[in-house]
């Protein structure tokens, strides 16, 4: 129980996806205007990230690796993934529509998010069992959500500070997500 532990605070907050290994830094950097839509894009990597965890390891343990055919596994893995983000879309579409618009195009681009794909990779990498990974999923999805989250609540107060020209839109966001991944890199114990 207590590895299950390190793991998920070890996923999300020492080796954070997005900023400690540079993972999902499209829907990272795109969707973290606002809080809200922020909130919405965390909750649905988590589920994204969660279901796949525990799906890619089944599917490995019990299907690829008895027929001897783990090589397939990012393009299994993928599909895998890309299944899930359309349950995701279609249940955002009927239920919440105003999320849905509010992440656009960054929904779907869930599929190719490199950070719900390394961390099905992660899990056969390391060996972990289905528990295990499904475990170190919740935390790198959870640190996901909470680096974005961080990040939309800083762009919204940056709004209103007097920024010259040169850095205003994109340079001081690229800016505040280097200060933040100077931070997360501090509970690694690299800095």
């Amino acid at each position: 129980m207590k590895e299950l532990l390190i793991i998920a605070i070890g996923s999300a907050i020492v080796n954070n996806v997005v900023l400690s290994q540079f993972l999902g830094i499209c829907p990272f950097l795109g969707v973290s205007k606002k809080v809200e839509t922020a909130s919405g894009m965390g909750g649905a990597v988590i589920f994204v990230i969660t279901i796949a965890s525990f799906f890619t390891g089944l599917i490995y343990k019990f299907i690829l690796v008895p027929l001897d055919i783990s090589y397939l596994q990012t393009i299994v893995f993928i599909l895998v993934i890309a299944a899930l983000v359309q349950f995701v879309e279609m249940f955002l579409k009927k239920s919440m529509p105003s999320l849905y618009d509010a992440l656009g195009v960054y929904l779907p681009l869930i599929t190719t998010n490199c950070a719900v794909l390394g961390v099905a990779l992660t899990n056969v990498q390391k060996d972990y069992g289905i528990l295990t990974g499904v475990i170190n999923g919740i935390g790198t999805s959870v640190g996901f959500a909470i680096a974005i989250v961080i990040m939309a609540g800083i762009r919204e107060k940056i709004e209103y500070n007097d920024i010259s020209e040169s850095f205003q839109g994109t340079p001081i966001v690229l800016i505040t997500a280097a200060l933040m991944s100077i931070a997360f890199f501090g509970f690694s114990g690299l800095i």
